[in-house]
């Protein structure tokens, strides 16, 4: 029986009178428990499951809820309660009820641009010029989520009163928008919860109770749902201390002002924590008091027995603070599945996978980009594959799609066009090319129809003005589509390969490639593309960022490349280890975002510098504050069962740059009595 399992707080919350009921559960406190317990509550009381609506902030979540359920109730009674997100159970509800084609936000930007891209702004402010259509798209989206019952004007006079002389040519985007998806019965995210919002102000609400999981997480339009759903009684489950969506609109006032919104509220405090040991939950409450208290608590710890005090870990340098934290996994706890590394900044990410793989441990990483998933790094190392194996056509093919007038379809085209040049060997169709034709006459190119077989036969010299003389009339460039930039392109590539070809040593290789004009071009374009502004010029200070982090990572990538004497070694090592990675078994390397809900026997939190942890540019930005970066770190100390560790380190050193970064201790290691403040 569920309710037979629930300690005595717990029970009193889930058998709460009917009404308005805000559960306060912290970190470890079993607020899943305490949900299920509920819900077998409503069931004794005779509330019929499908007029039970249970609120979650993933599928998943609400999937493991409904399951606990069946298996006291059964299936069928479990599975009438309708469960999901916000946005899951506004589709179900009116996918049944309208003929409406759901759309991923990244294909309907495309619609959004061809609108946007067509207005004509006569009034521009050359220090504030109208924002892209990307950006607009996102601005927008954020002021569907986290206004609260303003106009888009009004909104925006407050977030950006320099764009409100651009206001009525967004409005009406907006509205064309609008009504270009209504004409083809599209919905976005938003539009799912907006016409559902709208369809329960309308109609009669056919809830008895409804349960809203991470409450702290709500933003202002699904508060505006749950206030439209009009049920008889709302059950909210939260936690305050780990409210650290701002970034995406969650509001946390919301479950702040619960009493003041509903007259008849009662809160309940879960206070026992049955995850973290006496010394992990202590360290955590002298951190998270620092904070405004909103709803008083006091956690009780249940876990007994003799526990590691949380340990702090001090080194000089941050990518010996990497390498470290791997060597200390590498020879701990044997069950990799029961640590994680947790990082605040995609970068600490970065640092901490290549160190992880270094030491042959398989890693699970989830939140930000993987390292090895970068353009900088995945570029790189498929450099060093087909240097090494000139077979390589994949990574032939990726390297080459970065080309001027060169996709990937071309791409091929050009590897396949090498090997009838060298004999099956690219290195050779490259450096000493025999005399075929590279693109077979019978192979049609759609451009040319009737003119493909003369056109190749004359046109690999039509860019040697521009051209080296040992790379000029080369046969790869009878390609028709190519341009200057295609063979300048080639001409880079042809260097690389002729300098560095079958190079072994992996440190020599990965200096060299990251200094050659083919590899240093590209870096380039991506640092642009990075920087771009919301008007589409560059932001060279942003510019200057971006290729200050690809350098950042080249580094990471040189020193790892230092433990191994041959190229394939440390291919596979690089390559192999992050495709176990995907397997499901490893070290959960995680953002704090992505390490929500969860929980692990032993956690590392990493980058604990002020600056880093807590990031000051987050902070800083609307929506973010220290208050919320503490929530941060709250979360992310609280995931741990057993072993805590956390670690900082003093400098920063890229000797490729001369550059000396002096670092601080983080303020939440001052709070949590982990540095001492004479230091």
């Amino acid at each position: 029986m569920p309710l037979s399992i629930l300690n005595c707080e717990q029970k009193l919350a889930a058998t709460a009178p009917m009404g308005h009921n805000l559960i306060i559960a912290s970190a470890g406190t079993g607020k899943t428990s305490t949900i299920v317990g509920r819900i077998a509550y409503l069931f004794e009381n005779n509330i019929a499951p499908e007029t039970i609506l249970l609120l979650t902030f993933t599928n998943k979540a609400a999937e493991e809820m409904i399951t606990r359920v069946a298996k006291k109730f059964g299936e069928k009674k479990a599975k009438s309660i309708q469960a999901g997100t916000f946005h899951a159970v506004a589709y179900r509800y009116l996918k049944d009820k309208y003929d409406i084609t759901l759309k991923q936000p990244r294909e309907l930007k495309i619609l959004f641009k061809s609108i946007a891209e067509k207005r004509v702004y006569l009034d521009v402010d050359s220090k504030t010029p109208p924002y892209t259509a990307q950006y607009l798209y996102d601005f927008y989206s954020l002021y569907l989520n986290a206004s609260k019952n303003q106009n888009f004007e009004a909104w925006l006079e407050e977030k950006s009163p320099e764009h409100m002389r651009y206001a009525m040519i967004y409005e009406g985007i907006f509205d064309e928008f609008r009504e270009l998806k209504e004409s083809y019965k599209y919905a976005d995210y938003n539009d799912l919860l907006l016409r559902y919002r709208k369809e329960m102000q309308e109609n009669f609400s056919p809830y008895e109770e409804v349960l809203c999981d991470e409450y702290q997480d709500t933003n202002p339009l699904q508060d505006s749902i749950l206030d439209a759903l009009k049920p008889k009684s709302l059950f909210c489950v939260g936690d305050y201390d780990q409210s650290i969506y701002a970034f995406n609109g969650a509001d946390i006032n919301i479950i702040g002002n619960f009493t003041q919104k509903y007259a008849d509220a009662k809160v309940f405090t879960l206070t026992k924590n049955y995850r973290s040991s006496g010394l992990i939950l202590d360290l955590a409450n002298r951190v998270i008091q620092n904070n405004e208290r909103i709803y008083p608590k006091s956690l009780e710890v249940v876990k007994t027995g003799k526990f590691t005090p949380p340990k702090l870990l001090i080194f000089d340098e941050l990518f010996l603070q990497y390498q470290g934290i791997a060597k200390n996994i590498a020879t701990g706890n044997p069950n990799l599945d029961e640590v994680a590394v947790i990082f605040r900044n995609n970068a600490s990410g970065d640092g901490c996978e290549a160190s992880l793989r270094s030491f042959g441990i398989p890693v699970k990483r989830k939140g930000g980009t993987s390292f090895f998933e970068t353009k900088e790094i995945s570029l790189m190392l498929d450099l060093c594959s087909l240097l090494n194996n000139s077979k390589d056509m994949m990574a032939c093919i990726h390297i080459l799609s970065y080309g001027a007038m060169i996709g990937n379809s071309v791409a091929k085209d050009i590897y396949e066009g090498l090997l009838v040049l060298g004999d099956g060997d690219i290195y050779q169709g490259l450096v000493n090319p025999n005399d075929k034709q590279p693109y077979q006459n019978n192979k049609k190119i759609p451009q040319l129809g009737l003119f493909n077989d003369f056109f190749m036969t004359d046109q690999a010299g039509r860019f040697d003005e521009f051209l080296e003389s040992s790379f000029k009339s080369h046969p790869i460039l009878s390609y028709p589509k190519f341009n200057k930039e295609s063979a300048l392109f080639l001409q880079d590539f042809y260097m690389v390969f002729k300098k560095l070809y079958r190079q072994k040593d992996p440190t020599t290789l990965v200096a060299q490639i990251s200094k050659s004009s083919f590899y240093t071009r590209i870096m380039e374009m991506l640092a642009k593309d990075r920087a771009k502004k919301r008007d589409g010029s560059i932001d060279n200070r942003r510019k200057d960022e971006a290729l200050e982090q690809i350098n950042n990572k080249i580094f990471i990538l040189t020193n790892l490349a230092k433990k191994y004497d041959y190229i394939s070694r440390f291919l596979n090592a690089m390559v192999l280890g992050s495709s176990e990675a995907v397997q499901g078994k490893g070290v959960s390397l995680l953002s704090v975002h992505a390490s929500k809900g969860l929980e692990f026997e032993e956690v590392y939190v990493v980058d604990l510098m002020e600056g880093r942890f807590p990031n000051q540019k987050l902070a800083n930005r609307d929506g973010g504050s220290i208050d919320e970066e503490r929530r941060l770190f709250y979360v992310a100390v609280t995931r741990a069962k057993t072993k805590l560790t956390l670690s900082y380190a003093k400098t920063y050193n890229n000797k490729e740059k001369t550059k000396n970064i002096l670092y601080e201790p983080s303020r939440f290691l001052y709070e949590a009595g982990m540095v001492d403040k004479t230091l």
